[in-house]
């Protein structure tokens, strides 16, 4: 459920088996990535194959992932700050693509928690917030994870490693005995890993990533972005315009709704400066 040093490690029969690639793969440039179903080809006294990828349900480019049920963006509200760019482009990414996504606010000692839970909360989100120094919450997000494969994401720093070890107490002794197998000295995150943590349960830990690195989880065309903002379902088709990009223009029912505080003014300005970087990217392509 993870790659290190060419080999992969695949859960098969309840147990972790260490297996290369075919050549194909290579050549083709498809790689098995953390939450792929795979078929293993067994010759005696050599390495296990990966023989083939099972069709995804969806896929992140960075960090690689499959097959994910949810996704849960670790929240600090102190230190590293919420940025809500980011958190609005992550919940878009991960919309679009078919992936619940559930909020996880650490650090909660914090009014600005409560603001940006309650944002999120309004528009259908569900959230947590969890005590790092007592674990106190981790509980619940547990539970809610229970027979689904999830995926904790977010920058450095805001908690991911302890959600992790409160959610799964065992899994800093799994990552250390895969590493011996490996050859690996002390584990850092510094690649995706996903493990098992509850029958028929698979939560993967992730890199941080910085501002800049998280446009590397995906690309939503700018045609498609008002879309993977589900709130704004309910103003799309209406505008006087049937191209409306919800920016400008007249009549335009999306821009009405953020100005009288129907839909968060917060997100309606990530929804503007998402689309201007969208667009950008577009036109640079056909440079």
């Amino acid at each position: 459920m993870g790659v290190s040093a060419g080999l992969y490690s695949v859960e098969y029969n309840d147990q972790i088996v260490f297996a290369r690639s075919r050549g194909v793969f290579r050549q083709k440039g498809i790689k098995p990535v953390p939450g792929d179903y795979v078929l293993l080809n067994f010759e005696e006294n050599t390495q296990p194959v990966i023989w083939e990828i099972e069709d995804r349900k969806n896929y992140i480019i960075r960090p690689p992932l499959a097959n994910i049920d949810i996704a849960v963006p670790v929240v600090s509200s102190c230190e590293p700050k919420p940025n809500a760019l980011i958190l609005d482009k992550l919940a878009a990414i991960f919309e679009s693509k078919g992936i619940e996504t559930v909020f996880v606010f650490t650090k909660i000692d914090r009014a600005d928690a409560e603001i940006f839970k309650e944002i999120y909360e309004r528009v259908g989100y569900k959230t947590f917030s969890v005590n790092n120094t007592t674990g106190e919450g981790a509980e619940k997000v547990a539970e809610y994870l229970k027979g689904k494969t999830s995926a904790l994401i977010g920058n450095t720093g805001v908690g991911k490693s302890s959600l992790m070890n409160y959610i799964a107490p065992g899994v800093s002794h799994k990552t250390s005995e895969i590493s011996k197998k490996l050859g690996r000295g002390k584990h850092t995150t510094r690649e995706v890993r996903l493990y098992k943590t509850g029958e028929n349960t698979y939560t993967a830990d992730t890199p941080g990533f910085s501002t800049v690195e998280i446009g590397k989880y995906g690309a939503i065309p700018s045609s498609e972005l008002a879309e993977s903002f589900r709130e704004f379902l309910d103003y799309l088709g209406g505008c006087r315009f049937k191209d409306c990009a919800h920016i400008k223009e007249d009549g335009c029912l999306l821009r009405a709704a953020a100005e009288e505080g129907k839909i968060s003014r917060s997100r309606y300005e990530s929804y503007c400066r998402l689309f201007a970087e969208a667009v950008s990217r577009e036109n640079n392509r056909f440079k």
